[in-house]
């Protein structure tokens, strides 16, 4: 973790020690993680910098957090909830799968679809590779199938008549 780079196991135990910052017998703290941490937890890649999570996280979260990184040399943003703003409109928490279940803390994975959909919408260079390596795990069946979720995720997005193609070209 010297470099800023963590690994799902690393992830793991940062996220655990995070639960047990969290106050004893409050609530359970829940935490929606996307992007490339997600990417890690899955294999699908090696590691990366921060903890992106898809709904807003409390202020005891966020406190625990930054204790966490001060005792780890990490950047207090770690973990952060500036995807939030990201999340599909069809996002539902049911389909999400779980990655942690402790007593003050819950944390949970947005489905393959969701994640491709969020990529797909941030469609920046580095998003291209995670769109192909994706793929293969939606349920979509086929770039006119996603193109039509895309659109009912993200209804403000302004229509791209080529949005499939460029699918069909990255995957």
């Amino acid at each position: 973790m010297s470099d800023g780079l963590l690994d799902a196991a690393a992830i793991m135990r940062l996220l655990d020690e995070v639960a047990e910052e969290l106050p004893p017998g409050g609530m359970q703290h829940l935490m929606v993680v996307v992007g490339g941490a997600l990417l890690a937890f899955r294999g699908l890649r090696d590691a990366t910098r921060d903890v992106d999570s898809g709904i807003r996280l409390d202020a005891e979260v966020l406190a625990a957090s930054e204790r966490v990184a001060g005792s780890h040399g990490l950047s207090k943003r770690w973990i952060n909830d500036s995807a939030a703003a990201f999340l599909p409109a069809t996002f539902e928490l049911a389909d999400c799968v779980e990655l942690l279940d402790r007593p003050t803390l819950r944390v949970l994975g947005v489905s393959w679809n969701q994640l491709f959909l969020m990529k797909l919408n941030a469609s920046r260079a580095v998003d291209t590779d995670d769109i192909e390596a994706i793929w293969p795990h939606c349920a979509f069946g086929s770039a006119e199938a996603a193109v039509e979720a895309f659109y009912e995720a993200y209804p403000l997005e302004r229509h791209d008549e080529f949005l499939a193609d460029r699918i069909r070209a990255i995957v």
